[in-house]
Formats: C-alpha cells, sequence, structure tokens
C-alpha cells in the first residue's frame, strides 16, 4: 500500500482536493494522510465539515496580519517534522496558494516525489495573478508528476521542458469533480428568496492586485447596472480581507439592489452560481466551475491564466474598467443570442472525471 500525503491550506484547494481525498481513500490501495496548514483557517473549516474530511495533521499557521513570507516560513518549518515522521511515497499539493509552494518545497527539501494537481496554468507575467503565478512556476520546477487540468496547460510544461524530468498528464480539473457533491436543485436560502423573481448577478472579487482603485471601479461599474436595470439584483459575498470591506461599504452600503453577505460555504457558493443570471468574478476556480452550469462569467482580471474558457465562449474577459463591465453585462442581459452561446459553449476544463484518472495515474506510477 502506497502512503500519499495531501498538503493544502485555503478554502479553494480543500473544494478541489476534496474529491481526490475521497477517490483516493475508497481504493484500497493508497494509505491517505490528509495535513492541512490552515492558511485560511476559518474557511477551510467550513469545507472540510461540508465534505466530511478530517485532517490527520494541523499546522495551524494562520496569524492575524499574515505575510507571504510568514506563511512560507511556517508551513516549511511544520511540514518538515511531519514529513519526516509520515515518509510518504508522494506528496499532492494544488494550484497556486503560498501552501502549494512551500509544500513543495518542503518536499523536495525532505527528498519526497512531488505531485502537482491543476499544473501548467501560466500567463507569464510574474505580478499578475501575484503571488499565484510565481507559486505556480516554482512547483512547476519542483514537481515529478504534473497533473495538468487541459492541453494548454500540458504544452505550457512542455515548453518548459518539464517533460524531461516528469510525467505530464492532461485530467481535467478535480474542481468540476467537486460540484457533483454540491450542487442540488432543491436548494433554498433566504438570499435567494430575497432575488425573488429579479436577475441575480453574483460578485466576487478579493484578487491583491485589484485592491483599491481597480475594486473602486468594479463597485461603481456595479452602481451603474443597478442604476440601468431595475429588474437586476447583485449578490457579494464580502472577502473576509478588512481592506475589500472596508471599500465594499465605502461604495455600495445602502443600495437596495445590492446584498452583501458573509462569504458563503462551497455548497452555499455553487448554488447560488447555479441560480444567477451573470457572474462577475476575479477568482480563478469560479472560471472553471461556471461553465458546467451555462453561467456566463465576466473575468474582473487583466490577464488570466484559464484562456481555454475565453477561447471556449464560457468566458469574457473585462477588467477593471467601469465602463467594460458596464457595457458587457448590459449586452448579456439584452441579447438573448449572445446569453445562449454561453449557455451552450462546452466547458473545456473536465467532464468530472479529474480525481478518478489521477487515482488511475498514481496507482500504475508508484
Amino acid at each position: 500500500m502506497k502512503k500519499v500525503m495531501l498538503v493544502f491550506g485555503t478554502r479553494p484547494e480543500a473544494i478541489k482536493m476534496a474529491p481526490l481525498i475521497k477517490e483516493l481513500a475508497r481504493r484500497k490501495t493508497f494509505d491517505v494522510k490528509v495535513c492541512v496548514t490552515a492558511q485560511h483557517r476559518q474557511m477551510l473549516d467550513q469545507v472540510m465539515e461540508i465534505f466530511d474530511i478530517d485532517s490527520d495533521h494541523d499546522i495551524n499557521i494562520m496569524k492575524q496580519g499574515q505575510t507571504l513570507t510568514d506563511i512560507t516560513e511556517r508551513v516549511l518549518k511544520g511540514l518538515e517534522s511531519i514529513i519526516k515522521e509520515e515518509k510518504p511515497d508522494v506528496l499532492l499539493v494544488h494550484g497556486d496558494t503560498t501552501t502549494t509552494m512551500a509544500g513543495a518545497l518542503a518536499a523536495y527539501y525532505n527528498s519526497t516525489p512531488v505531485g502537482h494537481v491543476e499544473a501548467g496554468l501560466r500567463t507569464y507575467n510574474k505580478y499578475s495573478p501575484y503571488p499565484e503565478e510565481v507559486n505556480r512556476q516554482i512547483v512547476g520546477s519542483i514537481a515529478d508528476y504534473h497533473f495538468a487540468p487541459t492541453e494548454l496547460s500540458k504544452s505550457n510544461l512542455l515548453a518548459e521542458r518539464k517533460d524531461q524530468n516528469s510525467n505530464i498528464y492532461v485530467t481535467g480539473n478535480t474542481a468540476i469533480d467537486a460540484m457533483k457533491y454540491t450542487v442540488s436543485d432543491d436548494y433554498t436560502n433566504e438570499v435567494i428568496d430575497w432575488v425573488s423573481d429579479s436577475k441575480m448577478i453574483l460578485l466576487t472579487t478579493h484578487r491583491r492586485e485589484n485592491l483599491g482603485e481597480p475594486m473602486r471601479h468594479i463597485f461603481r461599474a456595479v452602481k451603474e447596472i443597478v442604476g440601468r436595470h431595475d429588474d437586476v439584483k447583485f449578490v457579494f459575498p464580502v472577502h473576509l480581507n478588512p481592506l475589500v470591506r472596508q471599500l465594499a461599504e465605502e461604495e455600495l452600503q445602502g443600495i437596495d439592489q445590492i446584498k452583501m453577505i458573509e462569504p458563503l460555504g462551497v455548497t452555499d457558493f455553487h448554488n447560488f452560481m447555479s441560480r444567477s443570471k451573470i457572474i462577475l468574478s476575479d477568482s480563478g476556480g469560479v472560471q472553471e466551475e461556471a461553465p458546467s452550469l451555462g453561467k456566463p462569467v465576466l473575468v474582473l482580471r487583466d490577464t488570466t491564466e484559464r484562456p481555454e474558457g475565453i477561447e471556449a465562449g464560457t468566458l469574457v474577459m473585462v477588467g477593471t474598467d467601469k465602463d467594460r463591465i458596464v457595457e458587457e453585462v448590459d449586452k448579456l442581459l439584452s441579447d438573448e443570442d449572445y446569453y445562449s452561446s454561453f449557455k451552450d459553449a462546452k466547458n473545456p476544463y473536465g467532464d468530472g472525471t479529474a480525481s478518478m484518472q489521477i487515482a488511475d495515474i498514481l496507482e500504475k506510477v508508484l
């Protein structure tokens, strides 16, 4: 029996690792160990509870006002003794967080093979997204097994000559797998009741590069949209970052068609997406998930490491330009053919079998 350790620390990582943990644990060929860093404590715990996953190790690094350096240092130090104790045959990390980067580095320092789930995403702009782009490239240099969600991700790795010492596999994205556990036709929520017969636009924004004036431009676009369309209501789960909350209160407080709520658990969020008309987001995961629900996503960023969605017609990149955001929402609300083109587009990020494919590969290579 081969020992597989999965290391993650944030809500998005947990959502995308959860179906893989369940698939590996279902098989008798793996001894599965789960280690969480709790880079995001509260939001991580919500996901663990929803998916009924227990951790074998909890480093619990989160501190108020923590910096990227703090996170990196605590993950490296915390993981070292755990890796030495468990001696895993492979350590799996996901995506692009600082936990991911430091986890891969800790494994490398302890001569432990690394598998990178959601490998090969690139913008080749080291400050967009920040610090995720560099985190991805560092992990890509360390990983022994790359589980790429798309052919484009694979081609990025091949261009970087990662095939010389590593194995690259196209599996789809485990984010799609996770939605099998969460989306329900009979889901109810009082905020959904508040929306009633209006058209719901779901808004999420939190990225470091959007803090400050770019985020103000987003919020001012939202105000202009509700001024133009009285049949639209915005639902905005506000990130816990105090800077995001301050800007949101300054710009959006007290507007009847805008409801600011606390961050949603994964089940709630996936079901909110499924009931939305349009989604405005700077999240990477939303770009992958929403197309499976037939929902158009306006990407509130100037770059994306997920260009497959733009090419497939499931995403439009609008950045943080107020007029561009308003223009695109107006078009989606007024042009039924244009809206249908998003609804009918095929999700390029997978068919919901990524976890099964990754488990099959690990059974063969370990």
